[in-house]
């Protein structure tokens, strides 16, 4: 297959820079699409192009949530893959939002070692890790296993894997809806750990050992399981998704790491360093204004004109970029517009006021969710953006076109 050749090739480029360089073997597991490290994802993605049969591989540069709503107007796209540890960035809003894709005839590949909760309920599975307390490289590196998958075309074969496999599989799912692909061995029994499950017109293809994708293993020997679990998707266009970026406007809480000023917080000495720099900031501000004083701009005054008038303080808002007070403004005509003509308190932005506005207006219900959660989310910022405007002026305007 075109795919063992080019890996081959891509494996006598690894062993030759490996035996030039000096650098130490990183063997943490990150799933890094750009990661030439063992447990990267390196090979799989660049080969994404032949496993997907020539077909376009986008690899996103947004959430999910925010590339399906200002990309996809048709509602199709194919196939949306995503290989990693968790799925962090894709929240309850994304993932409700992807399904109603779904639900239209699209699919999904995910190969997690940890699927969250609203995703397992919304699926209807449970998982079951027995080595989810190990994590550091050497010992995972004790964890060998082996797979197997159902179709009759490789019953008889089993796939194994000498390193951090670990025994995670699906403990229970829905039999109606779900379709065993693929299993491994616990303790001598065979447990489901690939599973497809039919939702709506589209499929959900889920998987709990995302190591079988890395670097190393495509350059184990054991390749063609990797291309045999992607054989299982339809032919079509593919969005793979790094997990890089979470949404720019969902509502939804997301566990976030700290932010710079709290790590200084944290630590004594760097928040001594942190009010000495401010304290000394302070002083050059102050000293600074008594030497210098910028010169008074004359204004000639303004006629007589509401048109003028109006012009003048539109132009003057971009050109101080003051693009937060343009938002709040148009936010408030939205509401107004709201109130007037659907006759709709907004004192409350809720789920039963979208649902009530969506209903009244002939919108669909997912993108006046992502109106009004755009709205919120703007409303609490202190400071926005020229795209910020223009997103949501776009967002208004669609509005108002049904």
């Amino acid at each position: 297959m075109n795919i063992i050749i080019n890996i081959k090739k891509v494996l006598f480029l690894i062993i030759l820079f490996n035996l030039t360089s000096c650098n130490k073997t990183n063997w943490q597991e990150n799933f890094k699409e750009k990661s030439k490290d063992p447990f990267g994802t390196y090979i799989v993605f660049n080969e994404a192009d032949a496993l997907f049969n020539n077909n376009e591989v986008l690899y996103l540069k947004e959430n999910i949530y925010d590339y399906l709503f200002n990309h996809v107007k048709d509602r199709r796209f194919g196939n949306y893959i995503c290989i990693k540890h968790s799925a962090d960035k894709l929240n309850d809003d994304g993932l409700d939002y992807l399904l109603d894709y779904i639900k239209e005839g699209n699919n999904a590949f995910l190969s997690l070692n940890h699927f969250n909760t609203y995703f397992k309920n919304k699926l209807g599975f449970t998982t079951e890790n027995l080595d989810q307390n190990i994590s550091t490289p050497a010992e995972l590196k004790q964890l060998d296993g082996t797979l197997y998958l159902e179709n009759n075309t490789f019953r008889n074969q089993s796939f194994v894997f000498d390193r951090n496999i670990r025994e995670n599989y699906f403990k229970t799912y829905n039999k109606k809806t779900t379709i065993v692909l693929g299993t491994i061995a616990v303790n001598g029994i065979q447990k489901p750990n690939f599973l497809k499950i039919y939702y709506g017109n589209g499929v959900i293809f889920v998987h709990t050992n995302p190591i079988v994708f890395t670097n190393y293993n495509m350059l184990n020997g054991n390749e063609n399981y990797a291309e045999n679990l992607f054989s299982y998707l339809p032919d079509g266009d593919a969005l793979w998704d790094p997990q890089i970026k979470s949404s720019k406007f969902s509502n939804k809480k997301e566990d976030k790491q700290d932010s710079i000023f709290t790590f200084f917080l944290k630590h004594p000495s760097l928040t001594w360093f942190l009010a000495v720099s401010f304290f000394g900031l302070i002083l050059f501000l102050t000293f600074n204004a008594k030497r210098k004083q910028r010169e008074i701009p004359i204004i000639k005054p303004l006629q007589n004109s509401t048109k003028e008038f109006v012009f003048t303080i539109a132009n003057l808002y971009l050109k101080e970029g003051d693009h937060k007070n343009l938002i709040d403004k148009k936010i408030a005509y939205f509401l107004e517009k709201i109130r007037e003509k659907f006759l709709i308190s907004t004192n409350n932005l809720n789920t039963q006021f979208i649902e009530q506005l969506a209903s009244k207006s002939n919108n669909e219900l997912s993108s006046t969710k992502y109106l009004i959660h755009t709205i919120i989310a703007l409303n609490k910022k202190t400071d926005c953006t020229q795209e910020d405007l223009l997103v949501l002026n776009k967002m208004i305007e669609n509005f108002f076109k049904k």
